[in-house]
């Protein structure tokens, strides 16, 4: 019997809805259907009383979801799809992304579309884009206290109050360096239109094996966003007497001690998207964030007297 999973935002009742109709369609089709909240890989932020909670990586995956699940269906938005590929990409499952968001970045179909979408992801008829994920892990000393994988950013930054911060970031073999700013982005292309857009980063397409460092708010004329390879791994550690705070994709995050270091690689579990159709990235600028829109006031030829 083929296995299918359905991941959904418990939030939203249209989720919640089309989950139950898409799991009565699929379980008449004689497809074993494993359904999952997608709070399940939100990790949530840690308490002032309650600075670390480690939850392993490779115990988010829901109940019934394995490396035998053909494929997965994920209803919501963009941090629905996040959470979903921190609960699934350890299995190896591809996801085809409904958007019952808004933006629906990360999204590849529509509610008005699903019908179709699922008959062509029941038949095969579709291609898998794989996305690099980050391992963000938070140590002290050798003892690990924090870990999670991420799809679009890691960000550590200044709580509300406290003066700029310095960091240390060694990039793989090279000489540390000291960024003066209130916080700092590694991101990867997926997520180099997301925070890193808005802090001054550039657009990276995600065939792109690349990570970028994106200072926020520097306090140096020098201090720009940087594009490396994803090669090498990424060691940030805090040069200030006060608490930081660390955020991974917008949805769980600790905080970062004087004496804790975070280290970030390229993680071994990719995101599989479901494409069905060749992925156009550039149209997926233009259509959701408006890149290279022709400008209405271009001017037009005129012949001269």
């Amino acid at each position: 019997m083929p296995k299918v999973g359905i991941i959904y935002n418990e939030g939203k009742p249209v989720a919640c809805r089309i989950a139950q109709e898409i799991d009565d369609k699929l379980t008449a089709l004689g497809w074993d259907v494993h359904s999952a909240a997608a709070k399940g890989g939100i990790l949530g932020y840690c308490q002032s009383d309650r600075p670390i909670a480690h939850i392993p990586i490779d115990s988010l995956c829901p109940p019934g979801f394995d490396s035998e699940m053909s494929f997965a269906i994920v209803l919501g938005g963009d941090g629905t799809v996040l959470a979903a590929f921190r609960q699934i990409a350890p299995k190896g499952i591809p996801l085809l992304t409904v958007n019952t968001g808004h933006m629906g970045f990360l999204t590849e179909t529509y509610i008005n579309q699903l019908p179709e979408a699922i008959e062509r992801a029941i038949a095969g008829d579709y291609q898998v884009e794989e996305r690099a994920m980050l391992t963000v892990r938070v140590w002290e000393g050798e003892q690990l206290l924090w870990e999670a994988l991420c799809l679009n950013e890691m960000v550590i930054h200044r709580e509300p109050l406290t003066s700029m911060c310095h960091f240390e970031v060694t990039v793989g073999r090279h000489a540390p360096v000291d960024i003066a700013a209130d916080g700092v982005i590694l991101s990867t292309p997926t997520g180099s239109t997301a925070y890193s857009l808005s802090a001054g980063g550039p657009v990276v397409a995600p065939g792109v094996d690349a990570l970028q460092l994106v200072p926020i708010c520097p306090h140096s004329l020098a201090s720009r966003a940087l594009v490396f390879s994803d090669t090498e791994p990424v060691k940030i550690e805090s040069a200030n007497p006060n608490r930081l705070v660390m955020v991974v994709d917008g949805n769980g995050g600790c905080f970062i001690l004087p004496e804790f270091s975070i280290r970030i690689e390229r993680s071994p579990y990719p995101a599989k998207f479901i494409r069905l159709q060749p992925p156009e990235y550039f149209k997926v600028l233009r259509e959701k964030l408006g890149w290279g829109l022709p400008h209405i006031a271009k001017p037009t030829s005129v012949e001269l007297p």
